[in-house]
């Protein structure tokens, strides 16, 4: 619990926080040591700032809650196709059922490929995954042979068809993040206005015990570096570097067609 709790820590805490911190306490040091003191808004820090960062955080996280709903579409519907293969057949076919079994398993295995893998190298190898479920769209035709209705052999192919779908959705979430404009805005002023507001952090300290007049720069650092690492740990559901990525364990879902 103590290693999970400081391994988070470290994820939101970084370089980064310690380069900032260090640039804001030299600021504000220059501005005591010349005289540069300023009464600056606080407000702006909630309107360039604050505001922007929350908003990306709060679409990034969206974004992942949209995947975890589509892998777990793709999921049931793989289930649900194995097992229609198991239950629909006559009990003779138990060769054919694991051959589907067989197949499932296969695609679920290559998603590791298309999204982690495509993560780290910036290409997602979807065409794989998709030649897979186009491979098991022409294999489901062999449920006619095995007997299958044609009101149930429609169900077989919206099981497909829903699978297809799922995979596209998510493919589209790798693929296209939240607004890169407002996230380069986000950066800028988060790099930044710890330095900026040195005179104002020199102002404020007038207020402040000996010794205190850095603890307003140290603060802002980390509170906006940490925003902005928490913002980029969810904006790749997939990359599996954040504490929150979705994660593919086959032999999890091998055990729900058993």
């Amino acid at each position: 619990m103590k290693m999970t709790i400081l391994r988070s820590i470290f994820l939101i805490i970084n370089y980064k926080t310690f380069i900032l911190t260090s640039l804001s306490i030299a600021s504000t040091w220059l501005c005591g040591h010349y005289g540069l003191v300023a009464d600056f808004p606080l407000n702006l820090v909630g309107i360039a700032i604050v505001f922007p960062v929350v908003f990306s955080i709060d679409s990034a996280y969206k974004r992942r809650e949209s995947a975890l709903g589509q892998l777990s579409d793709l999921r049931a519907h793989m289930v649900s196709l194995y097992q229609a293969s198991r239950d629909w057949l006559d009990p003779k076919h138990t060769d054919f059922s694991q051959e589907v079994r067989t197949k499932i398993i296969d695609i679920y295995s290559s998603l590791s490929d298309t999204f982690i893998e495509g993560s780290k190298n910036g290409k997602s190898k979807d065409k794989k995954v998709f030649k897979k479920v186009s491979e098991l769209s022409a294999f489901s035709q062999q449920f006619r042979l095995h007997g299958l209705q044609v009101g149930e052999m429609s169900r077989v192919s919206q099981y497909i068809s829903k699978m297809a779908v799922a995979l596209e959705r998510m493919r589209v979430i790798l693929n296209y993040r939240t607004p890169i404009t407002l996230r380069a805005y986000s950066k800028v002023f988060i790099y930044s206005f710890p330095v900026i507001y040195g005179p104002y952090f020199q102002y404020a300290s007038e207020h402040y015990s000996p010794g205190l007049e850095y603890f307003m720069p140290v603060i802002f650092s980390f509170i906006l570096v940490s925003l902005d690492n928490i913002q980029n740990h969810l904006e790749n559901p997939f990359d599996q570097v954040g504490e929150d990525d979705i994660k593919f364990k086959v032999d999890e879902f091998e055990k729900m067609l058993d």
